[in-house]
């Protein structure tokens, strides 16, 4: 498989197979929602990506985002409002998924001081009672909890929320859909044995802890249609010792297997942790947002004073150092699940440069032979692809144009340092743009010298 070849998701042609990881937009949920989002994305389709998912959208009118100025899509006519988003990309060529979520325990009623006293009655939407670590934070005044342990039948009703969301989104042009199945978000809670301890059907064994993204699907395709739906599959391998029990690597093989029996058009396999740390995006301890006095207030805000903005400013300097940067740190997981089941898998997570990627492809577009649990490099073929598509993520904020490198220079490598400083000022508000001088200056070097350059005019202006 080359980069450039097409790929098929669910029955949609996607042009090659680049696409854009889903990242927080932070384009709220208001009258400038769509031209918001036009701005930040076309300019990625215009350039060549294949396939884009818009970063997560909320499917309640309340709680459940895990960041500021997240947009929501529980209302029919605003997201029928965010058609010219799809309408640009198609110009293009290229193909948009929205990324539907809620946050679960992970939301910003539970960690964001500020959202809490303006909403002092919303409620932590739980799978089960939270653990005794999240317990012992909230006794702590680390974070705060006031959990509403989801029934039975409000299982159902969120599943619901999900396939009204997505038929919403389909009506409004949008390719596809991608559930958030990881990252701490509510569908891994339900799918982690950690967060679920329920005694009913979404509960206990590892087959009924799948039925609730199983029961997604299912509304989907009866909200929606036969739109093609993607998800991201978890495996808990980075979690603390003390996080127990947790998806192990082979469980999330086995998820991967169940979800593609479920009806789901591509995978994306991430190994990650139990908590919403620096596993999630891996690399340097961002110094300079934690620096800036621009969002100084902000974080106070958030975190509920000087002092405790601090604390997580420590607590980031060591997770920093427990999760730094590794290239394509979900290869091998992709690679596993790609052996185990008969849909696309896309691989995302540290890639950043067309070398890894090729790598990540392969050579051939066969299958191999099944396999069983972990792989190990001594036991892989060179020429065996990883997955079928390959995703980048933040180094997006810094080049929004950066597939027309990736696709034309067989040497690209992106700008990014990994040094994160795009993603702490979001606990703020604050739009997701690199702020590292020596990176935009290679940007802009790179633009003076025509690097972004496309055989298509509209692409010439963001």
């Amino acid at each position: 498989m080359r980069l450039e070849s097409g790929l098929e998701i669910g029955g949609m042609a996607v042009p090659n197979r680049l696409y854009r990881a889903p990242l927080l937009e932070c384009a709220g949920t208001g009258p400038d929602t769509a031209d918001t989002l036009v701005e930040e994305l076309e300019p990625t389709a215009a350039s060549g990506t294949g396939l884009i998912f818009q970063g997560a959208t909320i499917v309640r009118g309340e709680g459940g985002c895990v960041a500021p100025n997240m947009t929501r899509v529980d209302d029919r006519s605003f997201v029928h409002g965010l058609s010219p988003l799809p309408d640009a990309v198609n110009d293009h060529g290229a193909r948009v998924m929205v990324q539907l979520e809620h946050g679960g325990l992970r939301s910003m009623e539970t960690w964001h001081r500020a959202y809490r006293e303006e909403h002092p009655d919303v409620q932590q939407l739980a799978v089960s009672r939270p653990p005794s670590a999240l317990r012992a934070a909230d006794g702590l005044g680390l974070l705060e909890y006031d959990v509403h342990v989801l029934a039975t039948e409000e299982v159902y009703d969120l599943a619901a929320d999900f396939g009204r969301s997505a038929a919403y989104a389909v009506e409004a042009g949008y390719d596809g859909i991608h559930i958030a199945g990881a990252n701490m978000g509510i569908v891994q809670q339900f799918l982690s044995p950690y967060y679920n301890r329920r005694d009913d059907e979404f509960g206990g064994s590892l087959a009924a802890r799948c039925r609730f993204p199983g029961l997604v699907a299912e509304e989907i395709r009866d909200r929606a249609g036969d739109v093609p739906l993607a998800t991201k599959v978890p495996a808990e391998t980075a979690a603390p010792a003390f996080a127990k029990p947790r998806l192990t690597f082979e469980d999330g093989v086995a998820i991967a297997e169940r979800l593609a029996a479920a009806g789901y058009d591509a995978l994306v396999p991430v190994e990650c942790s139990t908590f919403w740390d620096m596993s999630l995006i891996k690399g340097a301890y961002p110094e300079r947002a934690w620096a800036d006095e621009r969002f100084e207030s902000g974080y106070e805000a958030a975190f509920g004073s000087r002092w405790r903005a601090r604390l997580v400013d420590l607590a980031t300097r060591l997770q920093s150092r427990l999760h730094e940067f590794e290239p394509a740190w979900n290869a091998e997981f992709c690679r596993a699940v790609r052996r185990r089941v008969d849909v696309p898998v896309l691989c995302e997570g540290g890639i950043r440069d067309r070398a890894t990627i090729d790598r990540l492809l392969g050579e051939g577009d066969s299958r191999p032979g099944h396999g069983d649990g972990r792989t190990h490099e001594s036991d892989r073929s060179e020429s065996e692809p990883a997955c079928d598509a390959v995703g980048i993520g933040r180094p997006f904020y810094a080049e929004p144009r950066l597939a027309a490198r990736l696709l034309r220079e067989d040497d690209a490598a992106v700008a990014c340092q990994n040094c994160n400083n795009c993603v702490v000022p979001q606990a703020t508000g604050a739009p997701g743009v690199c702020r590292t001088p020596s990176v935009l200056r290679e940007r802009g070097r790179l633009e003076k010298a025509g690097a972004y350059d496309t055989a298509d005019p509209d692409a010439a202006d963001d």
